[in-house]
């Protein structure tokens, strides 16, 4: 049997695990930014704050990958994970700058629904960055992140729907449902961070 050693970097870890809190923290502000009577602008600043402050984690990883001579797993790897992470904060950025952009005043029933998953996407995804080291019970964590994708994925089938039973004016529809594929757009993004996990695993195991 072979056996393979990698010198242990916990900064690796680290930084994937502070990427994922930048995530937690920007599904907060996106759940925020639905609330009615919000200070929408401050949000939205905020939100911009944040994910810069993403931005700053992702381009350590990078940094950390190129300065690196032996890294705890493969460097392609290591860079889709990253940027995974930093698309999960890009759509939900987007989301939040649209609405304020678009001066939305009420999004269409079941655009919570999709706010709600995106934010259980973003606790799951913060608790399993600290199991990357072990490559340990990492399992349970992408099975649900795909059964929540699928159910964001009917939620957005719904909302679609509703934009296009005629009760909305069309510049309305067209403002609505950037949004909202903004919003969908996030979720498939936690699922292809899920998916480059498992891939990760499987290899290192």
């Amino acid at each position: 049997m072979a056996f393979r050693f990698r010198p242990v970097d916990a900064s690796f870890y680290d930084l994937f695990a502070e990427s994922a809190q930048h995530l937690v923290n920007g599904a907060e502000l996106l759940a925020e930014m639905m609330a009615e009577g919000v200070d929408r602008k401050g949000v939205a600043q905020r939100m911009r704050d944040a994910e810069h402050a993403a931005d700053e984690t992702t381009h350590a990883i990078i940094r950390r990958v190129n300065s690196t001579f032996v890294t705890p797993f493969d460097r392609e790897d290591i860079y889709d994970l990253a940027s995974g992470l930093d698309d999960v904060m890009d759509d939900m950025d987007e989301a939040v700058d649209m609405i304020l952009l678009y001066e939305v005043t009420q999004l269409p029933a079941g655009t919570s629904e999709l706010v709600e998953v995106l934010q259980r996407c973003a606790e799951l995804t913060s608790q399993a960055m600290p199991h990357l080291q072990a490559m340990k019970d990492l399992d349970d964590y992408w099975i649900e992140i795909n059964r929540l994708e699928n159910a964001g994925d009917k939620s957005y089938r719904r909302i679609l729907a509703a934009l296009f039973n005629g009760q909305y004016e069309p510049l309305e529809v067209i403002k609505l449902k950037d949004i909202v594929e903004s919003l969908e757009g996030a979720i498939d993004a936690f699922e292809t961070v899920a998916n480059i996990v498992e891939q990760i695993a499987v290899k290192e195991s």
